[in-house]
């Protein structure tokens, strides 16, 4: 189950999510607790981002590759 799936439309291949301030305190599955759901489910993409996760749009390749033949 991801429990961030209302927040993938909205994450940046980059690694971030906008999200507001709200205080609507969550705890992720480790346990730790997060101001709100998006800011969670922000340092969650990000982690994935970093390790090459499945909210990465892999299909897209940087310019320098692009122009590769």
């Amino acid at each position: 189950q991801d429990d961030c799936s209302e927040f993938r439309s909205q994450f940046e291949a980059g690694g971030r999510l906008s999200c507001t301030r709200e205080n609507a305190p969550v705890r992720d599955a480790s346990g730790k607790q997060h101001t709100n759901k998006c800011l969670m489910c922000a340092e969650k993409f990000k982690k994935e981002a970093q390790r090459g996760g499945g909210t990465v749009q892999r299909n897209k390749l940087p310019p320098s590759e692009r122009i590769k033949q």
